[in-house]
């Protein structure tokens, strides 16, 4: 469990550590140096906890009830309630993530339902379209693999 020395810090120092914690993130320029920078950054379970938050958000945005959230991600119902809760009241930060990765999502979708669409007629193209049924299977895999 994460722990925060008991000591106050002055209300400089204070301001002064979020902006650099805030500086630190916005100097991440793609996934490979996030993922870089949290692991060494985080302990892995800071980790598994802030990404079961995120995902939290994301799966309630998309309309799963508590129970699937709790069968998929094994979080708690006070874990759930409480992004709930912040994204309803407080949650403007939640909600520009959560509807920024849904749109990405998204776009990701429908460009896979393209690729799925072409290489559906091509798979029926007979003699010498081979390549097109191992593209077909492929996407498949992809879609099943996503639980959510």
């Amino acid at each position: 469990m994460t722990q925060v020395s008991r000591y106050p810090l002055s209300p400089t120092i204070y301001k002064r550590i979020f902006e650099i914690l805030f500086e630190s993130i916005l100097k991440i320029k793609n996934k490979e140096e996030a993922e870089e920078f949290l692991g060494e950054f985080l302990t892995p379970t800071e980790k598994i906890m802030l990404a079961k938050r995120i995902s939290v958000a994301v799966l309630l945005a998309k309309g799963y009830d508590y129970q699937q959230i709790r069968r998929i991600l094994h979080v708690s119902p006070p874990t759930i309630a409480a992004v709930s809760a912040s994204m309803k009241y407080t949650g403007k930060g939640y909600l520009q993530v959560v509807k920024k990765l849904l749109k990405e999502e998204k776009i990701k979708e429908i460009l896979l339902n393209v690729v799925e669409g072409i290489a559906t007629v091509g798979a029926a193209g007979g003699k010498g379209s081979g390549d097109w049924w191992q593209l077909k299977r492929s996407l498949d895999k992809k879609k099943r693999e996503k639980e959510f």
